[in-house]
């Protein structure tokens, strides 16, 4: 009598999924005076000053910043804060 093999388990590979990095997007504005985006930028993002300034200085240069980068449901937070404060915030999907 011939002999069978047993099927070998098929090899499977478990990943955990990372979370969707969220990135807070602020483009430049002909309104809003630079003092006033650093001032916002250290309000909501709660950030030092010269992170703010340097932030600003960003979106004021190349005409847009990531500002911030998590979560999705802290990043729609900060984006909705920041449009209240009537900046041109948005929100993007991060690799």
């Amino acid at each position: 009598m011939a002999k069978t093999k047993a099927n070998p388990k098929p090899k499977s590979s478990t990943r955990t999924k990372l979370e969707t990095r969220w990135c807070v997007v602020v483009a430049n504005d002909p309104v809003n005076t630079m003092n006033y985006v650093t001032a916002c930028f250290i309000r909501v993002l709660q950030v030092k000053r010269p992170e703010a300034e340097r932030l600003m200085l960003e979106v004021h240069t190349e005409g847009r910043s990531v500002v911030w980068t998590g979560g999705r449901e802290r990043a729609e937070s900060l984006v909705l804060q920041l449009q209240q404060w009537h900046l041109r915030a948005s929100l993007e999907t991060g690799a």
